[in-house]
């Protein structure tokens, strides 16, 4: 039954969650030394399946054989005695504690029972971080990293494990170009070690650069294995969602308005300063730059979330002082955050009530809660932005990355928000819901409101954008029309360069 080319088979895998099937009779193969890509949308069963793998999730029927052995994979330890090592797409450090420690947590050197060997941790850390070719320093705290840098220390947790078989989902949704780069030339030298890789991505670019083959998994089910080089693009996009996608970046041109926001001299500590633009009625303006420009701060200053030190906000005509998220909820400012899982939602709490209750006050009369008002609303939600889940009941934590995503969107739909803050609004989240995405932005800047969407993802930010402001170093460093726009000017408006020597 076994293929004796392959270090990992799993047949007929199934999985079921109340009201969910997750994984129906699937199937995948992984040689030595292969990078073997897993693609479906979300909701399709990849993180299902490789939480089996990596043994956080129990099958409920099926087959794992390692080395054409029959397996059962007991626990996570258990898969790390096995060789095998997972990156998940959500982050799962420690903020408190060192890089290094979040690297060997419960593996530290010891010099004797019980006594760390601080110096031979710190040591070994900083050798992996450096492999990776990264500037972080194994003594610093996580708390003290940006995304970027706390996804290349998970990089860096999962090489320590010396693992046979490397599961990485999603690894470079926060990384920067350069960064993606540093990250394939390791996954080059691993499957030069022989190490074989599970790679999960929507970045379909990416799977050309770095696969050998590709598994699709479809609503649960296997759809098809291929090698790399029989597949194009269209191919994939076909096989993932049941038909094609020929305009992926559907952006409509609504009719820009009057000035809903101006932001005049603003100055944040010394991470934004003298931030000057405007945003209309009906417009998507895009905001670009590298990590660590200040984009993801200004979006927390409109939002009420950080201290601002000298400058106005003006809000239809109308000085505002946002000194909580509740003021910009008020004044009807939403925001979408880069972290949904941490700041974006509750996940212990169900879907309704993570839609409902930034709006809870819309459904009390009289000090009692309408169950059928409210049960209406997030019903008519979940419908209009199409969020797979079993009930509105079901807890968010068991929804995919893209209906988690739509949760989060919906609950600024219940209320009054005028002015959306999407930031990196399709990180992790594949071609079908990004589509998704982009239709219900047309949507609302076609009901009159307007946009601030902030994205690393340069077709995104040229293919949907009315207009583009490029930040650097806390400051806005240009701005382009979307007719003038194209990505050599922008890149260049980031690095420092006048963006008419790209022309």
């Amino acid at each position: 039954m076994t293929n004796s080319g392959c270090i990992l088979e799993m047949y007929d895998i199934r999985k079921e969650f109340p009201g969910v099937l997750a994984l129906d009779r699937v199937q995948l193969s992984l040689k030595k030394g292969e990078v073997h890509v897993l693609l479906g949308e979300n909701g399709a069963g990849k993180s299902t399946l490789m939480k089996i793998l990596s043994g956080a999730y129990t099958k409920d029927s099926g087959e794992i054989f390692i080395d054409g052995n029959l397996t059962e994979i007991m626990s996570p330890a258990h898969a790390q005695e096995l060789g095998i090592g997972i990156i998940y797409q959500e982050f799962n450090l420690n903020p408190y504690l060192s890089v290094a420690e979040n690297i060997f947590m419960g593996r530290e050197p010891v010099k004797l029972p019980g006594i760390i060997h601080w110096e031979r941790l710190y040591r070994e850390a900083q050798t992996i971080l450096d492999s990776l070719n990264v500037k972080i320093n194994a003594r610093h705290k996580v708390e003290s990293l940006g995304v970027a840098m706390q996804q290349m220390v998970e990089v860096a947790k999962a090489l320590s494990l010396k693992a046979r078989i490397l599961i990485m989902d999603e690894p470079t949704a926060s990384l920067s170009n350069n960064e993606i780069e540093s990250l394939f030339k390791t996954i080059l030298h691993l499957k030069q070690q022989g190490v074989s890789i599970v790679y999960i991505s929507h970045r379909l670019v990416e799977i050309f650069e770095i696969g050998d083959r590709v598994t699709v998994l479809r609503d649960g089910k296997y759809i098809a294995t291929t090698p790399i080089e029989q597949l194009t693009r269209d191919d994939m996009i076909r096989m993932m969602v049941n038909r094609d996608l020929d305009d992926q970046i559907p952006k409509v041109k609504a009719i820009i308005g009057e000035t809903v926001l101006k932001v005049e001299n603003l100055n944040v500590n010394e991470r934004l300063k003298e931030i000057n633009f405007e945003l209309h009625k009906g417009e998507i303006l895009g905001i670009s730059g590298l990590m660590g420009a200040g984009r993801t701060r200004l979006a927390k200053t409109l939002f009420g979330a950080e201290k601002i030190k000298s400058g106005s906000i003006y809000l239809e005509g109308r000085e505002v002082f946002l000194k909580s998220p509740r003021d910009a909820i008020n004044a009807g400012i939403g925001l979408v955050t880069e972290d949904r899982k941490t700041e974006g939602l509750i996940l212990d709490l169900s879907v309704k009530q993570n839609i409902s209750l930034p709006n809870i006050k819309r459904f009390i009369k009289g000090g009692v809660i309408n169950f059928k008002k409210e049960n209406e609303v997030v019903d008519e939600y979940i419908g209009k932005l199409k969020i797979k889940t079993p009930s509105r009941n079901q807890q968010t934590l068991f929804l995919s990355g893209g209906n988690q995503q739509k949760v989060v969107l919906s609950k600024w739909l219940c209320t009054d928000t005028k002015i959306f803050i999407f930031d990196e609004p399709t990180r992790g989240i594949d071609v079908g819901a990004k589509t998704e995405i982009y239709q219900l932005m047309n949507r609302l800047t076609a009901n009159g409101a307007a946009i601030i969407m902030i994205s690393s993802e340069m077709p995104e930010i040229l293919g949907m954008s009315d207009r583009i402001l490029v930040m650097r170093d806390g400051r806005i460093a240009g701005e382009l029309s979307d007719k003038e726009a194209t990505q050599e000017k922008i890149m260049n408006l980031a690095l420092g360069e006048p963006y008419e020597a790209a022309v």
